[in-house]
């Protein structure tokens, strides 16, 4: 495992118990991917489908799973043992408050802890009729050559479903930490991840076989009562992987300190600071 998914991996298992007070984006985007897959759902009419979930979390999205297809074969996946620790709890606690008792789930539902990227590689050949990712697949190190695993995992017809964030996520603290840096005649450095449109989404989808590629895309702006509030909930949320290097004569310190302020500056609201998330949703069909 490379040590970029050991410091991700690590990020989470740390941050999975604060995860959902944070999490509200996430479970916009949760939401917004169940009235996609209960729509195909509706359309294909398969009684009892082969699911798999990348990134299951603490188990929001695998919840709503479990709901629709009481009887569907689920494998849920998340590289952080604490988060599939949550995720086997919150389904097990839900089937136990609708039944009045724990029924055994071991037979349907399977939650692994694993790297997608690796684990992947040797999945078995046309297993799955529906794969569902949320808020995920920024993290994914090579997602061309992931899409081209979940293209040959999924059954013909076979549905992939995602949400993922765009570019103009976070753009106020991208300006204002280009601003701090500036400020201190020094050359801007990336801090968080890069994150590809919905073109660039789409081009690694068809070079990786898929067809019937759909796409949206909207703004959310979310209100935090200060920029550090701002980057704690972030932090919080284990989303705190950086590629910005420690610059010769600027301390962290002082770069943040001017960052804080420009943001705050530029960018209050009434009640606090905005921060925007570009959403994007994603679908593609495996020819059939």
């Amino acid at each position: 495992m490379s040590s970029r998914i050991n410091d991700i991996r690590r990020q989470f298992n740390r941050r999975a118990n604060s995860y959902d007070a944070h999490a509200h984006v996430q479970r916009m985007m949760s939401d917004q991917l169940a009235k996609a897959f209960i729509e195909w759902k509706n359309k294909r009419n398969i009684a009892i489908p082969n699911i798999l979930e990348i990134g299951c979390g603490t188990g929001t999205l695998t919840e709503i799973l479990v709901n629709e297809w009481p009887s569907a074969s689920i494998t849920a996946l998340d590289i952080a043992p604490a988060m599939i620790k949550l995720a086997e709890q919150r389904v097990l606690s839900n089937e136990a408050k609708r039944d009045g008792i724990i029924k055994n789930t071991s037979d349907h539902i399977s939650f692994i802890q694993a790297d997608v990227e690796v684990w992947a590689e040797d999945a078995q050949e046309s297993s799955y009729d529906l794969i569902v990712s949320n808020a995920c697949f920024q993290w994914l190190s090579n997602p061309r050559q992931t899409l081209g695993h979940l293209r040959r995992m999924l059954r013909p017809g076979g549905l992939l479903l995602f949400t993922t964030f765009g570019p103009a996520t976070f753009c106020e603290m991208h300006y204002a930490f280009n601003e701090a840096y500036r400020a201190s005649a020094v050359e801007p450095q990336r801090h968080g991840l890069w994150f590809l449109s919905t073109n660039e989404w789409s081009i690694l989808l068809k070079q990786s076989g898929f067809s019937s590629i759909q796409s949206e895309s909207f703004i959310q702006i979310e209100k935090y009562a200060s920029a550090r509030d701002f980057l704690h909930s972030v932090k919080a949320m284990g989303a705190s992987t950086s590629e910005a290097n420690t610059t010769r004569g600027l301390s962290s310190r002082r770069l943040f300190a001017n960052m804080y302020k420009e943001y705050e500056e530029k960018f209050s609201i009434q009640g606090g600071v905005a921060a925007s998330y570009e959403l994007l949703m994603i679908q593609a069909l495996a020819n059939e």
